[in-house]
């Protein structure tokens, strides 16, 4: 299954993969395939959607697993650890020094103008992403079913978003059927789960022994927080986001509702996964908790036990992703999980739009209900001018983030 690729071929192509990964995981499994199956052929379509399927089932952002994978399977464990770090160290040094600059000049007024030009720009990304899953992940009305109460449940119910994937996975599960055709496995299981699980398991946890034995008691809660955070992000970054939220804002009091959509719209002008958005809020928490050394510290640790355990998790499963993703009751499962998870968007995209267009959210028991009077016009006609250049005219994400930060800008002049 290895292929004998050339050391420098391999880093061009996954630090090609790492620098121009913007948009968030669809457009990042595009430009995936177009560089591994259509331009270089080093996976063939079958193992690509197969590989990605399986991601998609695991915990963690499934782009940043999907590269790992793919350099596990052309050059070994140390192959995958490479194609892994190269597709998130840009996107995480960009971040940091983000980060940093908001603390800094978060403030200046027209900073915040070029802010609510992100944010509205980032309702209509959310909404883009919703529309292509849709597409994809709906084709039954089971799966319209499933999507619709995931959304009720999250929205007017506020229930826990991994007891709806438990749910819908258990769901797809049980209605599947055993006997449908499956495509045969492509080759023998190889590599040590065992050496995996210790050494992947103990570099993960390995910083929040130290920290809890130091009496490390903030950190020690951010390792610990974003650690339950890596094992339940199934269905990628877009579908933990409200769970996350609710529990930085709301459970922790770490950031504000504001912070939080800054962090996201930050976020998305950087390359690699989105789920970086977790060392931005670490990066504020540890920031409001002692400066910029408890900042970085906190950056750190959030980005440790994010990705630490998403290498753990592919060269766990990796040596039997094509056995296991030729299960009939799995690939139900998983088809489950995904038509969910457009239900779980629905609501980060609503949650958004009322954040960033009306200024006061209350709360009708789990339900949010704006309060109509305190609408923000220049807000809903920057997301208005922003769907109309994404969706409509479909031009490049990072060029409607600067039109809509610019337009913010002169809006805020004049």
């Amino acid at each position: 299954m290895t292929h004998s690729v050339a050391l420098s071929t391999f880093l061009r192509a996954f630090g090609r993969i790492g620098l121009l990964s913007f948009g968030g995981p669809a457009a990042q499994i595009s430009l995936m395939h177009d560089e591994l199956v259509e331009r270089r052929a080093w996976m063939s379509e079958q193992d690509f959607l197969r590989a990605l399927s399986l991601c998609m089932l695991l915990p963690g952002p499934e782009a940043m697993q999907l590269a790992t994978y793919a350099g596990w399977r052309l050059r070994g464990t140390l192959g995958g650890l490479i194609a892994g770090l190269l597709f998130v160290v840009p996107g995480a040094l960009i971040v940091a020094g983000l980060a940093w600059g908001y603390v800094t000049f978060g403030q200046v007024p027209l900073v915040q103008a070029a802010f609510l030009g992100v944010k509205a720009a980032v309702i209509c990304v959310v909404l883009q992403a919703l529309l292509r899953m849709s597409r994809k992940a709906l084709n039954t009305r089971a799966d319209w079913a499933l999507a619709a109460l995931a959304f009720v449940a999250l929205f007017a119910f506020g229930l826990p978003f991994p007891m709806l994937i438990a749910i819908a996975g258990l769901w797809g599960y049980l209605t599947a059927n055993a006997t449908a055709p499956h495509p045969p496995a492509t080759g023998p299981a190889r590599g040590r789960p065992l050496r995996s699980l210790l050494v992947w398991g103990g570099l993960w946890l390995a910083p929040i022994l130290a920290l809890w034995l130091t009496d490390q008691a903030f950190l020690t809660e951010i390792a610990l927080f974003f650690s339950k955070l890596a094992v339940v992000t199934f269905g990628g970054a877009y579908a933990v986001l409200a769970y996350m939220t609710q529990s930085v804002v709301q459970d922790f009091g770490w950031i504000s509702t504001r912070e939080m959509i800054d962090a996201l719209g930050l976020a998305e002008t950087t390359p690699g996964p989105l789920i970086l958005v977790t060392e931005f809020v670490a990066f504020l928490a540890g920031y409001a908790q002692g400066g910029l050394g408890q900042a970085l510290a906190a950056a750190g640790l959030a980005l440790w036990v994010t990705f630490i355990p998403c290498f753990l998790w592919i060269f766990l499963a990796g040596p039997f992703i094509d056995q296991l993703g030729a299960k009939p009751k799995l690939a139900a499962a998983l088809s489950s999980i995904t038509a969910a998870v457009v239900g779980v968007i629905l609501n980060l995209s609503l949650w958004f739009a009322l954040h960033v267009v009306f200024a006061d959210i209350h709360r009708w028991g789990a339900l949010p209900l704006p309060r109509l009077d305190t609408i923000s016009y220049s807000a809903l006609t920057l997301t208005l001018i922003a769907g109309y250049l994404l969706l409509r005219l479909k031009i490049g994400l990072l060029t409607v983030l600067g039109i809509s930060a610019a337009a913010a800008i002169g809006l805020s002049l004049f």
